[in-house]
C-alpha cells in the first residue's frame, strides 16, 4: 500500500531524515515510536505529502506521489489519505455529521450523499446519536471519534494518526486503541500511527523506532 525509498529531508543545515525506507501493506497497522526531535513528525508530513523530500520516492496505491503537480497532489490526498491528530481540529460552528462529512463536500459529493456515509460512519462509531451536537458539546473522546469519521469518509487508502490518544485520558485512550483495530477489521483500513503510548504500540502488527532520522532494529 505504501512504500519510501531513501527518505531525506533537512530543515536548512538540520538533518532530520537520512535515507528512511519504510513498506506498509493493505490492511495493515504499524506504529511509529522515538524520542521528540528524532524525526516522527517530519516523516509523517511527507507520508502524507503535506511536505516533499530533499530526496527519495513515495509510492502509494502504486502511485509515484511526487511526481504529480501540487494540484493533482491536493485532490490524490484527500481521496487517499486521512488524518487523525492529536488535537481535533473540528470546526466549532459545525455539528459531528457536518464535521465527519467535510472531505466528502470536498471531493464533490452531494450534500445528501456526503452527509449518509457520514452517518453510516458515525453509526459504526457508536456516536450516530451525537450526530447533532456541535464539538463543545461532546467529550474528548467523542470528538476524537468524530475526526477519524471525518479520516475515513472518502474511504482513504491509509489513514495517518498523529498522537492520536495524546489528548484522552486512559479509559478514552483504551476505548481509541480498540477502535483502530476493530475499524481495520471491519473495513480492512491501513494505519499508520505515531505516538508516544507504548500500549498502543505494542498493539500493532508492526513497531517501528525511529532514532536519528532512519528506523533501527
Amino acid at each position: 500500500m505504501l512504500k519510501a525509498n531513501s527518505l531525506y529531508k533537512n530543515y536548512g543545515d538540520l538533518p532530520v531524515l537520512k535515507g528512511l525506507d519504510m513498506e506498509v501493506a493493505a490492511g495493515e497497522v504499524v506504529s511509529v515510536v522515538g524520542a521528540s526531535g528524532a524525526g516522527k513528525s517530519t516523516l509523517l508530513n511527507i507520508l502524507g505529502i503535506l511536505d516533499r523530500p530533499d530526496k527519495g520516492t513515495l509510492s502509494i496505491a502504486d502511485t509515484d506521489v511526487f511526481s504529480l503537480n501540487d494540484k493533482q497532489l491536493s485532490v490524490f490526498r484527500n481521496k487517499n489519505i486521512g488524518f487523525v491528530f492529536q488535537f481535533h481540529h473540528l470546526l466549532p460552528e459545525f455539528t459531528a455529521l457536518e464535521n465527519a462529512a467535510m472531505p466528502a463536500y470536498i471531493a464533490g459529493l452531494s450534500k445528501q450523499e456526503a452527509e449518509e456515509k457520514a452517518l453510516e460512519l458515525l453509526e459504526i462509531l457508536n456516536l450516530k446519536d451525537r450526530s447533532s451536537h456541535k464539538p463543545a458539546e461532546l467529550s474528548g473522546g467523542e470528538q476524537q471519534r468524530v475526526a477519524i469519521a471525518r479520516a475515513l469518509i472518502n474511504n482513504p487508502k491509509i489513514v495517518l494518526a498523529d498522537e492520536p490518544s495524546g489528548n484522552l485520558d486512559s479509559a478514552n485512550a483504551e476505548e481509541l486503541h480498540k477502535l483502530f483495530f476493530d475499524l481495520r477489521d471491519r473495513l480492512n483500513q491501513t494505519f499508520i500511527i505515531v505516538t508516544h503510548n507504548m500500549d498502543l504500540a505494542s498493539m500493532a502488527d508492526r513497531k517501528l523506532t525511529i532514532q536519528d532520522g532512519i528506523f533501527i532494529k
